[in-house]
């Protein structure tokens, strides 16, 4: 059984279910392992499995055995059978669906590919949600922001690190090179994860692992779904190395406005410093994973150059849906988050009075 004394990095507990299936998976987990009904996946067939609840969260509730695992959960649970032969059933609709989202790749010869990257990225026509935020996000928004990005950043680096024992030569030393700057290159106050818990802190949010993952809908569960899905194949090791490069070829910018929206809104350097340390690594990274790990791992499996290809598109359309999300629900004047579940306020957490803008929506 996994406990944790500290909810700052998991196991967290098990979230509330959102349909039938994955009702049915979480009464499960909380006994020890044993078969699932037989055609329990049978209930995942919806029209658009990137923003349906019940499969995005069986999806993730599964997916999260082979990270911290779940307070109180058996950790049998990981390869029991059943339970593989239902998350096999829910990654083939969620494939299928990134794929068609992703849409026709240019055709790239094995050398051309960090060319080609940036022709992917160039192309990439999604809503500025960096800008607004920049520009025009109220404290509240901000703060739905971070509670949706806090899924993915306080375990910032672990989907990709899958790749590196599926790895040699020059893109497996190019990837060591990323990441042991995402881990803070061993130092725990410099990870990054850390630095984004501060910032968390800093908005007056739970910085708990995971605490957030009721109030966020199926669209973000798909962001962290997706880099899951290609780091736990190896038949997607080039997709998974595609990805890495377009979120390093993509956040250079954002981050920095990221960190000017927060100043704008009065925050100090601290609640800053997250984003600010992403405009200077990831203009380096860009590079590295671009031409080094990128061009490295095709130059040594040239057959794998439509996968990278494929993984960058499609971490761009899955960020796209994300983006369009949440502007949309700002620009109707209502949450970006599940109104059924609100944030969770650590105030514990919370600065001294003084430290934030007095009003938060």
């Amino acid at each position: 059984m996994s406990e944790s004394p500290d909810r700052r990095y998991g196991p967290a507990p098990l979230p509330q279910p959102r349909g039938p299936v994955s009702a049915a998976l979480l009464d499960a987990l909380r006994r020890t392992p044993h078969d699932l009904p037989a055609g329990l996946g049978d209930g995942l067939d919806p029209a658009d499995p990137l923003t349906d609840e019940d499969l995005q969260l069986t999806l993730f509730c599964c997916y999260e055995l082979h990270y911290r695992g779940w307070r109180g959960v058996d950790e049998g649970w990981e390869w029991q059978p059943s339970l593989l032969v239902l998350r096999a059933y829910a990654e083939r609709r969620f494939e299928a669906a990134v794929r068609a989202l992703a849409g026709p790749l240019p055709a790239a010869l094995p050398g051309g590919v960090p060319a080609a990257l940036a022709d992917v990225v160039a192309a990439d026509d999604g809503p500025s949600l960096a800008g607004y935020l920049q520009r025009r996000a109220s404290l509240a928004q901000f703060r739905e922001f971070v509670t949706h990005r806090s899924i993915y950043h306080l375990r910032e680096a672990d989907p990709h690190s899958w790749a590196l024992p599926r790895l040699g030569g020059p893109a497996k030393a190019a990837l060591v090179e990323i990441q042991m700057d995402e881990y803070g290159n061993g130092r725990l106050d410099r990870m990054h994860a850390e630095l984004f818990r501060v910032t968390l802190g800093r908005l007056g949010l739970d910085t708990g692992y995971a605490a957030h993952l009721d109030a966020v809908p199926a669209i973000t569960l798909a962001t962290n779904n997706l880099m899951s899905l290609l780091g736990l194949h190896r038949r997607l090791r080039g997709a998974l190395l595609g990805h890495l490069a377009a979120y390093e070829m993509t956040s250079s910018l954002p981050n920095r406005r990221y960190g000017n929206g927060l100043r704008r809104l009065g925050l100090d350097e601290v609640a800053t410093r997250f984003y600010d340390e992403h405009v200077e690594a990831d203009a380096v990274h860009e590079q590295i994973a671009a031409h080094d790990m990128c061009g490295g791992l095709v130059r040594l499996e040239p057959g794998l150059a439509p996968d990278v290809l494929f993984g960058a598109a499609a971490a761009l359309a899955v960020d796209r849906l994300f983006a369009a999300h949440l502007l949309d629900a700002w620009a109707a004047g209502r949450t970006s988050l599940r109104s059924t579940a609100p944030i969770r306020i650590a105030l514990r957490d919370r600065p001294r009075p003084g430290e934030l803008p007095a009003a938060v929506a």
